[in-house]
């Protein structure tokens, strides 16, 4: 993984799991990529947003098909229908 992406998952895993222990210091890394207030608050929103839209699903029992299935166990991408 590249530097941006570690960082940013650093900061994904930690906003997920311990969101009341994030302190200015957590943002660093992302800070030192040339990310901004804004950049962080971006970061932050899209970190919530799929927790947020986990849980749901999580919730209300909802099940991936057959195809996203196999595709997130073997690797192999989705194709679209033509």
């Amino acid at each position: 993984m590249s530097a941006r992406d570690r960082a940013l998952c650093a900061v994904a895993e930690k906003l997920s799991g311990t969101p009341t222990r994030m302190v200015p210091d957590d943002w660093a890394p992302l800070r030192a990529l040339g990310l901004d207030d804004q950049g962080c608050l971006e970061v932050a929103h899209i970190v919530g947003i799929f927790n947020h839209l986990t849980r749901l699903a999580d919730g209300l029992g909802l099940q991936l098909d057959a195809g996203t299935e196999t595709a997130s166990t073997t690797g192999v991408a989705l194709t679209r229908a033509k």
